[in-house]
């Protein structure tokens, strides 16, 4: 960006109307606008061009009016939405990020975005992996699983792992990273090809799609004999009522999201009828949020950075090309159209 005192038109994904019940196309909007490509001295800004933008499960979560205890605000209407994006910086006014760095951090999604402070942002060294893979295995979603696996789950080898949305960006991580600890690992999935990948490339003991199984109380025990040490919990409902029939003594279940209850109120959510064998069987529940973590960032990339290095760890994207097809490629993360971290490629450095 050679002359930075000029005046563009700045693309950006808008939200119209907050969702009924499943994401439509409708509710998101693209829109353009005027942005200067340059700060005023003494501002402390950061100004960048978006190059990769994350699709992730809880901006469905942040789509609503009003919740109550919600731990981020809900998006407003008529203002681009907020995501996790890597960015080059193409003007400063910050005395730690600097022109041409690579940052990663939330932005208001668009082709370029202004942030203020430079605040929430941290710099991405493009020669330890590709940009991308800071929104997803060295980012916000391997932290995720680091996180709750390490923190809260407190894997041991031999231990029984169950991992529901294994396919997702967090899940594909977390059970990697449970095998690494020794522990045997299971998923569930959506598909019949999900199946089978989890088991050939992403070294998985053993997966089932849940779509086809009738009785999931009676497919964990078919795939836990030995009952299940540590649920890595990402769908809730159902699925965790059926678990918790099956959790051993001293179970951990850390709780890293609720997909079957964010397109639904509240009163229209699956109970879970079985909540007694937490009390009976002394399990540890946790939910956890991964912003409280940020301060292991650094030292999660570099353990992960090296079993990428290693070929210990496998990783796969779902990548979508063009801001104008976020909305398509959100509303077929939400449904299970993806394999891996959702990504949305918006332009290149």
């Amino acid at each position: 960006m050679a002359d930075q005192a000029r005046t563009v038109r700045n693309k950006q994904v808008i939200l119209v109307s907050y969702p009924k019940d499943w994401v439509i196309e409708d509710n998101l909007r693209i829109e353009e606008t005027d942005i200067h490509l340059s700060l005023k001295p003494g501002c402390g800004h950061v100004l960048l061009q978006t190059l990769w933008a994350s699709v992730d499960p809880y901006l469905r979560w942040r789509m609503q009016e009003s919740k109550e205890g919600l731990y981020a605000q809900p998006f407003q209407l008529g203002k681009p939405i907020v995501v996790r994006a890597v960015s080059k910086v193409i003007a400063s006014d910050h005395q730690e990020i600097h022109v041409g760095e690579f940052v990663a951090g939330p932005i208001s999604l668009g082709e370029y975005a202004l942030v203020e402070g430079g605040q929430g942002l941290w710099k991405v060294d493009p020669n330890l992996a590709p940009l991308s893979y800071y929104l997803g295995l060295l980012g916000a979603p391997g932290l995720t699983a680091w996180a709750g696996l390490n923190l809260i789950g407190e894997p041991k080898p031999g231990d029984e792992f169950f991992v529901s949305a294994a396919a997702g960006a967090v899940g594909l991580v977390v059970g990697q990273l449970a095998k690494l600890k020794g522990c045997r690992v299971v998923g569930s999935v959506g598909s019949d090809d999900k199946v089978e990948l989890l088991k050939k490339e992403f070294g998985y003991d053993d997966a089932f799609n849940y779509k086809k199984e009738v009785n999931w109380d009676a497919t964990l025990g078919k795939y836990f004999p030995q009952g299940i040490d540590i649920y890595f919990e990402n769908v809730g409902g159902r699925m965790l009522e059926a678990v918790l029939n099956h959790i051993n003594l001293n179970g951990r279940i850390p709780v890293c999201g609720m997909l079957s209850s964010y397109n639904q109120e509240w009163t229209e959510q699956e109970g879970v009828r079985n909540l007694q064998n937490i009390l009976e069987k002394c399990v540890k529940m946790q939910g956890f949020i991964v912003s409280h973590h940020f301060h292991h960032l650094s030292t999660y990339i570099q353990e992960v950075a090296g079993y990428l290095k290693e070929g210990k760890i496998k990783y796969k994207e779902h990548v979508t090309e063009g801001l104008e097809n976020f909305a398509k490629s959100f509303i077929g993360m939400l449904k299970g159209a993806n394999f891996g971290k959702v990504v949305v490629h918006i332009s290149d450095p």
